[in-house]
């Protein structure tokens, strides 16, 4: 072996600590750039790929059964400009009662078919399996029947017998084709008596990336089918839109995580790599003394990084691609696509650039010292400069502290540059960790204001409907003495403080095609968790607050009047406030007796009670349910519906990324100490030797990065705050929505303090295995270490 291996691998094996820390950072840094990376990449146009790997229809088409033939549809796949095409498949709608819970589902379109696949919107199945005959369901991954319904079977007790259908699958279309899959045997049965039923079509248009083009392929469908046949529509444009919105929630959260990773893996690993080229100076002088020139010396320090480096990047990929797997399941499952995976490339430019990050670094640092005169590299060593820090140890030792204590406070001073990096270390783990907090509360905060859920007790008027097409929500229809039972056992029933009463219907809004959904408000609902964005709660009728997007959709703003046409009639209805509700959908939230004249009968379709403090919710709703009697109606707690998809996966994210670059930035102070300790041994030996205990050993070390901490702890939160006030409202608005101010406020001032205790904490966490090295060290052998 050559001069210069034997000096690599002596190098290498002498320092077992500083190769151990230079692995191990560099392992949780390229763990953390794949982890982020892998999840930018799935949350970049996922419904673009989702759509080209289950090739989603372009246009979804539903035919009146009666009106046409299955031959005639099957037809029209060769019309022009269709690319290809699936069904005819036969389809019904129905309500399915949950009898497992003994609830009562929400109206579901159910389409009839053999198989997941067909050339168009390939359904890809996430749990269970696909349906094999008769008596079997698979519920699409959009239906609110909650996480795990294998093995539930559904009732559907508004048709003859009464028929039922067990669930064993749970898919999802890309193109949301329909809410559930059964055998076409079973549309018969599902089908009410006397209606003609239907049929669905997909097809897949030569051009349909416009409006314009879709609507060129609905008519030429229309031609070939014929149009009195044709009962509703739905364009591919319009789903991407609305899964754009939620894929672009995440894309600032995971931008900020991303730069905080990457410019913290950069910062790590080149501190670890510069002081462990740094803290070689003496041996490099030695180097040169015995005939090693400038160049030598740079490439056999660059080669004692690049060694324990290259394992740890190695180690770090893996890693990173055994954490991808779970997170990028939960990002497939939200978006609907079938990631294979870390992409290839994701990989190669992380391991690149990390090796390049310390390659680069390693020979800068090197070449620092390979040009140092022989003499001055050797007589520097591990001594800090004369002089340097001395202030601060006389200020220190003035101090009523254990001198262990004082000494260690003045540890940082001596080497300025290097507290410098440790300093940046802290600032940057007690900002993502200020970071996360703040955006897993902002994200709660954002389910509370979504659900509406202030209200203690719900009563839902919802009954079962023989309309062969049930309407969403549709209440059941009250008659008046049922209206003044509800409202008279409410009344009655002690310890309720104030309710209200809400119903929807539709209305037009002039100026607009298609329909709003109006909520119709009898009672004050200001107290019922309707957060204002702005502007504020309608107080009498004529007044209404809306959300953003009927503000966006209608080119309106607070103050403006705006028409709502019901039965012929235009409303004038002054827009007041602006409330958060994400939704595509066009709302209007105004009192009832706005539409008194166009909607006399307006029936409620739940009533919303507060109580008084201190009420039991259990015993009132036993109690009123128990009063309500035989009416058929139901009270229940109005608790929140708990957190969607998406606010689980960023929480989940938040949590992870949070805990590695704090687990980064530890790995930085780790370094740092181990530096330090390995330079002042022989003062250690003499402190020792002295009377110094272990435990006033470890007293000294942690001291020395209590003052780094605390300042690191202080700037990092307040960055964490800044970081917040920038990404959550960019989260917002990207996702088409403004945020009020229960979702940007969500630090306190005792929280704030504790964030900033988080600093300390991740220094103090660092400095423990050096501290206890130290301590552990006998006297004898600090005293002859050079």
């Amino acid at each position: 072996m050559s001069a210069l291996g034997r000096v690599v691998r002596s190098g290498v094996g002498r320092r077992r600590v500083q190769t151990v820390v230079i692995g191990l950072a560099t392992m949780i840094a390229v763990t953390a750039s794949v982890l982020g990376g892998s999840l930018v990449v799935a949350s970049s146009g996922p419904f673009g790929r989702a759509f080209a790997q289950q090739h989603g229809a372009h246009l979804t088409v539903q035919f009146d059964a009666g009106k046409t033939t299955a031959a005639r549809l099957s037809a029209s796949t060769r019309a022009t400009g269709v690319t290809a095409a699936a069904g005819p498949f036969p389809t019904a709608s129905a309500t399915p009662r949950d009898t497992a819970a003994d609830r009562e589902l929400p109206p579901m379109t159910v389409v009839g078919r053999a198989a997941p696949s067909g050339g168009v919107d390939d359904v890809l199945q996430s749990q269970g399996q696909w349906v094999t005959g008769p008596g079997q369901i698979v519920i699409s991954a959009d239906y609110p029947i909650g996480p795990s319904p294998l093995g539930i079977t559904l009732r559907f007790a508004e048709l003859p017998g009464s028929p039922t259908l067990k669930v064993v699958g749970v898919a999802r279309s890309v193109s949301q084709t329909a809410d559930a899959w059964v055998s076409p045997s079973d549309i018969a049965t599902l089908t009410v008596p006397g209606a003609t039923g239907g049929y669905q079509m997909l097809y897949r248009f030569a051009a349909a990336s416009t409006a314009a083009q879709v609507d060129q392929g609905r008519a030429t469908v229309a031609a070939a089918t014929g149009a009195e046949a044709l009962t509703g529509t739905q364009s591919w444009l319009t789903v991407k839109e609305a899964n754009d919105r939620n894929a672009a929630l995440f894309l600032p959260f995971l931008v900020a995580f991303g730069a905080l990773g990457v410019i913290m893996s950069v910062l790590i690993v080149g501190n670890v790599i510069a002081g462990a080229v740094g803290a070689g100076t003496r041996r490099i002088g030695i180097l040169k003394a015995i005939g090693f020139t400038p160049a030598q010396v740079v490439r056999a320090y660059v080669a004692q990084a690049l060694i324990p480096a290259t394992i740890g990047i190695a180690a770090g990929v893996v890693a990173g691609n055994l954490l991808a797997i779970p997170m990028l399941a939960d990002a497939d499952e939200l978006y609907g696509t079938s990631t294979i995976g870390v992409a290839w490339w994701v990989d190669a430019v992380v391991a690149t650039g990390a090796l390049g990050v310390v390659a680069l670094v390693a020979w800068a640092t090197a070449l620092r010292a390979g040009r140092m005169r022989t003499v001055d590299a050797i007589a520097v060593g591990r001594t800090p400069r004369p002089g340097r820090g001395q202030w601060a140890a006389r200020l220190t030792a003035r101090l009523p502290l254990p001198r262990s204590v004082s000494l260690g406070l003045a540890y940082p001073f001596a080497r300025p540059v290097r507290a410098a990096a440790m300093l940046a270390a802290i600032v940057f783990g007690a900002t993502t960790v200020t970071f996360a907090v703040g955006v897993a509360a902002s994200l709660n905060q954002v389910q509370v204001a979504k659900d509406h859920a202030a209200a203690d007790v719900v009563i839902d008027t919802f009954g079962p409907s023989g309309d062969p097409k049930p309407t969403p929500d549709a209440p059941k229809a009250l008659s008046a003495d049922e209206i003044a039972t509800i409202t008279t056992t409410v009344q009655a029933q002690p310890g309720a403080a104030r309710y209200y009463s809400v119903a929807n219907t539709e209305v037009a809004v002039a100026g607009m095609a298609g329909s709003a959904r109006l909520y119709a408000f009898t009672g004050d609902a200001s107290w019922g968790g309707y957060e204002i964005v702005s502007g504020r709660w309608f107080t009498r009728p004529g007044e209404a607050a809306v959300p953003g997007t009927f503000l966006t959709a209608t080119g309106t703003r607070i103050g403006d009047t705006v028409m709502l046409t019901n039965h012929g009639k235009a409303v004038p209805v002054r827009i007041v406030g602006e409330v958060f509700h994400p939704t595509n959908v066009l709302m209007v939230f105004t009192d009832a007796a706005t539409f008194a004249a166009t909607k006399p009968n307006l029936v409620a379709a739940s009533y919303h009670i507060e109580l008084t403090g201190g009420a039991d919710v259990a015993a009132y709703v036993a109690g009123l349910n128990t009063a309500l009697g035989s009416s058929g109606f139901t009270a229940q707690s109005g608790q929140s519906r708990g957190s969607s998809d998406t606010i689980v996966l960023l929480d989940a994210l938040a949590a992870l990324l949070t805990l590695m670059l704090v687990t980064v930035a530890g790995m930085g102070v780790l370094n740092m100490v181990v530096l330090d300790t390995r330079e002042r041994v022989r003062d250690l030996g003499i402190h020792k030797a002295l009377g110094m205990t272990p435990r006033q050993t470890i007293a000294m070390v942690i001291a020395s990065v209590v003052v780094i901490g605390l300042a690191g702890g202080t700037i990092g939160a307040s960055a964490g705050v800044a970081m917040h006030r920038v990404v959550v409202p960019a989260m917002g608005h990207s996702a088409g929505v403004n945020l009020p101010v229960s979702v940007t406020d969500v630090y306190q001032p005792a929280g704030l303090a504790l964030l900033g205790l988080g600093g300390l904490l991740i220094a103090v966490l660092g400095a423990l295995l050096p501290a206890g090295w130290a301590a552990r060290t006998r006297t004898a052998v600090a005293l002859r270490t050079e």
